[in-house]
Order: C-alpha cells, then structure tokens, then sequence
C-alpha cells in the first residue's frame, strides 16, 4: 500500500448500526426506520431524540419524558453559566462549548446524556449574548430546545415560525452515519471514557472546516457573488480555478443530499423573513449547471450547508454560531452512538500497515 493511500478510510466497514444509514447512491438517509423527510415532517428534535435513545435510555421512546429532563438538564445547566462566561475570553463560540462540556461531571443526578444535551443550547445562547455584551437569559423548562434557544439567545420569546424553522434543522442533522465526529464519538466511548468525554470528542472533530465548518463560507459565497448578473461569471471562474463551492458536493452522497430539499423547504416555510432565497435559488440552479459543464465526470450536486447557512441566518444565528449549532443537534446522535458502542463493542482498534523505513538487520 503506498503512502496515503485510502487513507481517508472509503469504503471500509467500521462497525454496525441500527441507528441511520446513509445511501449516497440513491440519496437518502434512514433514522432508526424512518425517512429523514417524514420524521421531520412529524416533529422536531425532542422526536429525534426519543426515537434515538429508545431501548437504550429510561427516556428514550417517550417525547414527552425526553422534553421534560431536557428543560430540567436547561435549568441545571444554567447554574454553570457564571463559571463558562469567566474563562471564555477571546475564545471562539465553539471552542468556548468545548470549554462549557468539561464543566459538566460525568457523574450526577441527571443522566449524562440528558445533561449534556440540556446544556449544550444554554451555554451557546449564554456565550453569544455574552460576546454582545448583554446577561444571559434563563432557561425556560416548558419550552422545546428550539424555543427555548431562540428565546434564550433574544431576550424574548421566537415567532414561532422561526422555532420551527430551527428545530427542523436541528432534528435533520441529528445523526448521520459514521461522519467524523460521531465516529470520533464512538471510539472515545469503547475505551469506556464516558459518554461526557465521547461528546467533547465530537465536539471537538466536528470544529474541523473539513466538516462541520461549511454553512457560514456558503453565506460568504453569496455575499462576493453579490448580484444575479454577477452568478454566471464568477462562478465560472471559480470552478475554472478550482476553488470550492460551498455548499456543493458531499463525501458520501453521489446525487442530491436529501437533507438539502428538508431544508430548502424550511427556507420556503420562512417566507419574506428568509431574505435572499430566490437569489439564492438562482446560484444554486447555475452552480448545478456550471459544475455539469466544466466537470462532466463528477457528480456535484447540492448538500446540506447551502440551505443551512440560508435557514439560520433567516433566525437569527451570527455566522460564527452555526458550527456550535449544528453540535447542538448532532449531540443527540452522539449519545445514540455512544449507547450503542458501550452496550456491546469491544474497544476500537485497527491494524495500520507500517511503510517507513526498517533497521538493515530487520531488513
């Protein structure tokens, strides 16, 4: 094997799920049963949730039990915000969640879990009030993590198009196979470190550009194309660069990321207050175009960030939050991941084939 090769691990089984599949070749994504478009459709990410940790949690299954401990896991969260704030200083909203996740015990009357997920959407509301210079908001325990978020991070209560809006895109990103950072997860979590510490691991892959970092470049995109008449001719020049277009092409998926349709319908629901969607809508149709053109052997299609970036600033969210965001909602995979790994695997550990050079004895 030469150096490099398969290094990103393609095609290789690492392990087996009932939690999602993801099928790249015919384009959809599988939650525990159910297509990501109906289950959406249905509720949000409280719904997720229970549908994840069924079988493995005392909530799980029970959307009722799973918003009730997540408002209570809010208030108790909350008790930490003092402390957060203190060390946060210059650091980035992600790196200051990173910060907030090891303030969190990993034993405790709560389950951990349910802390962990409870705390990740007061400490990101706390930290972007507090880059504003303004107090923190309690939490409300009555209210939806969505809600409860917006309402959070305002200072009054979200439109409630807008809390839908949001838990929609948290419920969509949820889980999502063995990405990076759920992988990441899972491999903290068969050494039996604890599901607090497997969550910062997470955490912690998903802050990599590589992967959790595209959503906001999408909004930096369309900020330089800036005019409809300008689309065609930048885009043509990117491409013919090769620069990167964000919000396009996706690791597993060789057709359209059905996560982009959930979301552009999101996009749509928001009516007048989701902004630039029909200019947006027009980059999208020729940066198809233009990719099918210029590069007629590979399939570049659409993917979850393009419509993300649109839907979140549509609510609100600064650019610099969406990362953190999207841990908000992935951290309900995580967990899902790391019961999973604990219940029966064993610790992870591949074999790696040495290719350097060997001592001339040896040789």
């Amino acid at each position: 094997m030469k150096v490099g090769q398969n290094d990103g691990l393609d095609g290789v089984m690492a392990g087996e799920t009932v939690l999602s599949h993801v099928d790249g070749e015919a384009g959809t994504l599988i939650v525990r049963g159910a297509m990501i478009e109906d289950l959406v459709r249905r509720g949000g990410l409280e719904d997720v949730a229970a549908l994840l940790w069924d079988g493995f949690t005392a909530d799980g299954g029970d959307v009722a039990a799973v918003r009730r401990d997540l408002g209570a896991a809010r208030q108790a969260a909350f008790a930490l915000v003092p402390g957060l704030l203190s060390v946060a200083g210059r650091l980035t909203p992600i790196e200051a969640l990173r910060a907030g996740l090891a303030l969190l015990p990993d034993e405790d009357r709560l389950p951990a879990h349910v802390r962990v997920c409870g705390a990740l959407p007061v400490f990101l509301a706390a930290l972007l009030r507090h880059g504003g210079g303004d107090a923190p908001v309690a939490p409300d325990p009555a209210q939806g993590t969505a809600a409860d978020l917006l309402r959070m991070l305002r200072g009054a209560p979200a439109p409630q198009a807008h809390a839908r809006a949001l838990d929609v895109y948290l419920a969509t990103v949820a889980d999502h196979g063995f990405n990076a950072s759920t992988f990441t997860a899972r491999v903290i979590a068969s050494t039996r470190a604890g599901l607090v510490s497997a969550v910062i691991g997470g955490l912690c892959a998903l802050k990599g550009p590589l992967h959790g970092g595209a959503p906001g470049p999408v909004l930096d995109m369309l900020d330089e194309i800036g005019t409809v008449d300008n689309i065609g001719p930048w885009l043509e020049q990117a491409v013919v660069d090769g620069s990167r277009l964000m919000g396009f092409g996706h690791r597993i998926y060789k057709v359209r990321d059905p996560r982009a349709d959930v979301l552009k319908q999101v996009v749509r629901d928001l009516g007048p207050s989701s902004g630039r969607l029909a200019f947006a809508a027009e980059v999208e149709r020729q940066a198809l175009a233009t990719l099918r053109r210029l590069k007629p052997g590979r399939r570049l299609d659409t993917n979850v960030e393009f419509y993300t970036a649109l839907a979140l600033e549509a609510v609100g969210i600064p650019r610099a939050a969406f990362t953190p965001l999207f841990g908000v909602g992935r951290a309900v995979g995580w967990c899902a991941h790391v019961f999973e790994q604990e219940r029966g695997g064993r610790i992870i550990r591949p074999l790696s084939r040495y290719v350097g050079p060997v001592p001339k004895q040896a040789a």
